[in-house]
């Protein structure tokens, strides 16, 4: 076997990048689509293996000390002569490595938004959801063809979907390959498109789309329907469409986390002698008991009442803060009960809590700590 560093032309101790150069010099030389004789295409084999050898820092301590060098196309830096071809001739070279394009393309992803009530994110909802997007054209099934017919190959190519144009480059004259521009890739052409859908194969409609929306979802969240989006061309594989979800406010009820939150509205007597109510929550009635003393800024907690979380299936809290109303307007004999109350009462003259803040600060508060 010829020694590898002969092949090359360098010194045993060249440098890498003495070898690296040799090497490509050697290879615009002798590479068969600059030089087609079958002594050049030899020598360009012995030079390809030469440099993946000594371009190995392993490989090449091996074989200086005479041992198995574990060489061969693909063991050094460039991986063989298909890297090679690509590295000094382009990806498509000479049409070695082209291959035709498929006309059968996966559908893009698709993006709706749905709009949902407090209530709908309870316990879930189902919603019938219009889609305008690309469906299989029921005339031709994908085929892009009229009935009757089908694709033919390509003349200018043969069905390759590539074609060679030599150029003049710093290397000489280089064969290059490049999508045939007549059947743009695919080798072949469609003589007698689908009237239908023009030859793509698909065609603009509205469908809809059932989805259940789960429980507990909010705004912002995206749900995934694998394979619900765009059809491809050519009757390819569909693309999947995103729901994104939007929670309206609403006038009564806020949420947190799982919780529902709400305010209770308590008059000052029912504040002071206690008193059961019934409101209407987000799914159905709901009772509940006012204790005497009730003060502003306290919270009501019912359990289970609030939203079941998106993974799981406990419900959260309906939590309702007290604010005590005062009234504003009394007659003089309402008055009169008031300030007599007040003196056997013998409340303790107005101060300065440790800590002020307004009603809502406290509420919201009480909301967190409970």
């Amino acid at each position: 076997m010829a020694d590898h560093y002969e092949v090359l032309g360098v010194a045993r101790d060249a440098s890498q990048d003495e070898i690296k150069k040799a090497y490509r010099r050697l290879a615009r030389q002798l590479h068969p689509d600059v030089n087609p004789g079958d002594d050049a295409s030899e020598r360009f084999k012995l030079v390809t293996h030469a440099y993946d050898v000594l371009s190995d820092e392993e490989s090449r301590r091996r074989y200086d000390m005479g041992g198995d060098e574990n060489g061969g196309f693909g063991a050094g830096g460039f991986g063989g002569f298909g890297d090679i071809f690509e590295t000094f001739f382009g990806a498509a070279g000479g049409g070695r490595s082209a291959r035709p394009r498929s006309r059968r393309e996966r559908g893009q992803d698709a993006l709706v938004r749905v709009n949902l009530d407090l209530g709908d994110v309870v316990f879930g909802a189902h919603r019938d959801i219009e889609v305008d997007t690309a469906v299989l054209c029921e005339t031709c099934h994908g085929s892009c063809c009229q009935e009757g017919t089908s694709p033919v190959t390509c003349d200018i190519c043969g069905g390759s979907g590539h074609v060679q144009r030599q150029v003049r480059s710093l290397l000489g004259n280089v064969v290059t390959s490049q999508p045939c521009g007549t059947c743009e890739g695919y080798g072949t052409t469609i003589p007698y498109p689908c009237a239908t859908c023009g030859g793509q194969g698909r065609v603009r409609s509205r469908r809809t789309v059932s989805l259940d929306i789960p429980a507990g979802v909010e705004t912002g969240l995206r749900l995934q329907l694998p394979g619900s989006g765009e059809v491809g061309k050519a009757g390819g594989p569909n693309g999947d469409l995103y729901v994104e979800v939007t929670v309206a406010s609403h006038p009564t009820f806020s949420r947190e986390g799982d919780d529902v939150l709400a305010t209770l509205e308590v008059a000052m007597t029912d504040a002071i002698l206690g008193t059961e109510t019934t409101i209407e929550g987000l799914d159905g009635p709901v009772e509940l008991e006012v204790r005497p003393g009730v003060q502003s800024g306290d919270v009501l907690t019912i359990k289970g009442r609030g939203i079941t979380p998106l993974r799981g299936t406990q419900r959260g809290d309906l939590r309702v803060g007290v604010q005590v109303l005062t009234p504003t307007k009394l007659d003089s004999a309402q008055r009169r009960l008031i300030e007599d109350f007040a003196k056997k009462a013998k409340a303790p003259e107005p101060q300065l809590a440790q800590f002020q803040q307004g009603l809502f600060s406290k509420l919201r508060d009480r909301f967190r700590g409970h």
